[in-house]
C-alpha cells in the first residue's frame, strides 16, 4: 500500500483542527486534515455551537414578532414549530461549511475523508466506506477529534423519545414537555430555549446549584429568571432509571420523585472521541472519560503528537480550541512568540445570556485578595430602556489598592459581546489594567458599553 507523506496532519476539522492546520500551512508545511464526517467543521459546526445558537436566535425573533403583534392588538399568528425554527440553523451550517472548506482550499491543505487510526507514532490509516484504505505518514500529528455526549448503558438512546444534545437536532415534532437531565451549560441553554418555545420544562440538576463555576450572584440571577419564566428546577437529584413508552418518558429519581415528559434530553457529561484512534499503538492512554492528557504545550506522551480541543477536556470552548490548535502548530514550528491568553471568557447562551472572565467573588475571598465590586444595572441604562432589554447587570471586581481589574461578570442581552471590552483592559500590563480606565474614557451614548463607566464609578464610590 502506498503511503502519502506530509509534514503535519490534523485529525478532525473542528475549531482545534482548523486552527492547527491553518497555522501549520502558513508556516510553509505540507498539511493534510482527516475528517470522518461528510463535511468539515466538526461538532461545533454541525451539532453543538452553531446550530444551537442559530436555533436560539430563531426562537428569540419568533417570540419577538409574536409579542409585538399582541402588544399592537393584532391577531396573534400560530407559533413556529421546532423543525421550522431549526431550518434557520441548517442554513447557517451550510454557510459555515462553505466558508471553512474555502480555508482549506486557499491554504493548500489536503482534505482526506474517513476515520483515522494510528499504525505507529508516524503513520495512520484512514478508512472510508466504499473507498480504498489510505495510509498517511507525517512528522507531526494533532489529535482534534472532539467529544460527544456521554451515554449511560442503561438508558435506551434508540428510543424515539430519548435524545442527547447531538440527536435532539433530528427531532421532527414540537413536544409540549421536556425533561432535561443535567444542568450544565448545555442543559441550561436548552432549558431556556424550550421554555421560550412554550414547552413545559423540568431541569434536573445533579448538583446543589446551577453552573457552580460562575459567580454566586450571577447564578442566583439565572436561577431566578429560569424559575420566573416557568422552568421547574430540581437540585441535588440523581436518576435511578428511565422508563420510556410510546407516549413519553418517566424519569425515576433516587429521591423517589418521578418526572414525566414527552421527551427526555440527556445532557450530563461528555466523552472524548478517542476509541477509534488505536492509541495503544502509540502508547498514549486516555483517561476514563476518553480524554487525552497533555502538557503545557499540548503535547501527548509522544512529543510530536499533540492533542487540542474538547478531546483534552477543560475548557471545552470552540474559541479556546481554535487557539489551542494554533498554539500547538506554532510550538511545533518553533514560534516562541505565539502564546495562549491566561483568561478565557465564557459565553453561556441562556435567557438571559451570561458571560464571565477572571476571578469570582468567592475565589477572591478564599484567596484573601482585597477587592471591591462595581455594578451597573441594565435597567438604568438608556440603551437598554430603548431596546427593552432591561434585564441584567454588569459586575466588575477590582483590587482595592492597585485598582487592577480582576473579574468581569455579565448577565443580560448581548453579555457575550459586552465582556470583550473589559477583556481588553484586563489583559494590559499594570497600571494600564486599572478600572479607572472606564472612568477616564468616553463611550458612545446611548450604548450598552456605557455599563463599564457606570459600574466603575459605582465601585470607586465604595472605596473608603
Amino acid at each position: 500500500m502506498e503511503t502519502q507523506q506530509y509534514d503535519f496532519v490534523v485529525i478532525g476539522t473542528g475549531p482545534g483542527g482548523e486552527g492547527a492546520a491553518m497555522r501549520a500551512a502558513k508556516n510553509g508545511l505540507r498539511v493534510a486534515a482527516v475528517e470522518r464526517f461528510k463535511s468539515v467543521g466538526g461538532g461545533c459546526t454541525h451539532w453543538a455551537t452553531i446550530p444551537s445558537k442559530a436555533l436560539r436566535q430563531a426562537i428569540y425573533h419568533a417570540n419577538l414578532c409574536h409579542n409585538i403583534r399582541i402588544a399592537s392588538k393584532l391577531e396573534a399568528t400560530s407559533r413556529f414549530s421546532f423543525p421550522e425554527l431549526l431550518a434557520t440553523a441548517n442554513a447557517v451550517i451550510a454557510k459555515q461549511v462553505d466558508l471553512r472548506e474555502g480555508f482549506y482550499v486557499r491554504n493548500d491543505v489536503d482534505l482526506i475523508p474517513g476515520e483515522a487510526h494510528f499504525i505507529d507514532p508516524h503513520t495512520i490509516e484512514v478508512t472510508h466506506p466504499g473507498s480504498i484504505v489510505k495510509r498517511v505518514s507525517a512528522k507531526a500529528f494533532v489529535i482534534a477529534t472532539g467529544s460527544r455526549p456521554y451515554r449511560p448503558k442503561d438508558v435506551d438512546f434508540t428510543h424515539p423519545n430519548i435524545f442527547d444534545s447531538d440527536t435532539l437536532l433530528s427531532l421532527t415534532r414540537t413536544p409540549g414537555s421536556i425533561a432535561i437531565y443535567g444542568a450544565g451549560v448545555v442543559g441550561c441553554e436548552y432549558a431556556s430555549m424550550w421554555r421560550n418555545m412554550q414547552a413545559r420544562v423540568t431541569l434536573i440538576n445533579t448538583r446543589d446549584r446551577l453552573l457552580s463555576f460562575l459567580d454566586d450572584e450571577i447564578v442566583s440571577a439565572l436561577s431566578y429568571h429560569l424559575s420566573e419564566n416557568g422552568v421547574r428546577i430540581l437540585q441535588s437529584e440523581e436518576y435511578d432509571h428511565v422508563e420510556a413508552t410510546d407516549e413519553g418518558v418517566i424519569m425515576h429519581l433516587k429521591s423517589g420523585k418521578k418526572v414525566r415528559s414527552e421527551i427526555l434530553l440527556w445532557a450530563n457529561g461528555r466523552s472524548g472521541n478517542t476509541e477509534q484512534l488505536n492509541l495503544e499503538a502509540i502508547d498514549v492512554k486516555p483517561n476514563h472519560r476518553g480524554q487525552i492528557e497533555v502538557n503545557e504545550h499540548y503535547q501527548t506522551t509522544q512529543p510530536h503528537i499533540y492533542a487540542v480541543g474538547d478531546v483534552v477536556g477543560y475548557p471545552s470552548l470552540a474559541s479556546a480550541s481554535y487557539d489551542q490548535g494554533r498554539f500547538a502548530a506554532s510550538h511545533y514550528c518553533g514560534d516562541v512568540n505565539h502564546y495562549l491568553v491566561e483568561n478565557i471568557p465564557t459565553g453561556i447562551y441562556t435567557s438571559p445570556e451570561i458571560s464571565s472572565l477572571g476571578k469570582t467573588e468567592q475565589q477572591l475571598t478564599e484567596e484573601r485578595v482585597p477587592y471591591e465590586v462595581g455594578k451597573a444595572q441594565f435597567k438604568h441604562l438608556a440603551r437598554a430602556q430603548i431596546t427593552g432589554s432591561t434585564v441584567g447587570m454588569l459586575k466588575l471586581l477590582f483590587h482595592r489598592e492597585t485598582m487592577a481589574l480582576l473579574g468581569i461578570h455579565c448577565i443580560g442581552q448581548n453579555s457575550a459581546e459586552i465582556v470583550h471590552i473589559g477583556q481588553a483592559i484586563m489583559a494590559q500590563p499594570a497600571p494600564h489594567n486599572s478600572i479607572e480606565y472606564f472612568t477616564n474614557t468616553t463611550f458612545n451614548y446611548p450604548t450598552m458599553a456605557e455599563a463599564y463607566r457606570v459600574a466603575a464609578l459605582n465601585g470607586l464610590n465604595r472605596l473608603c
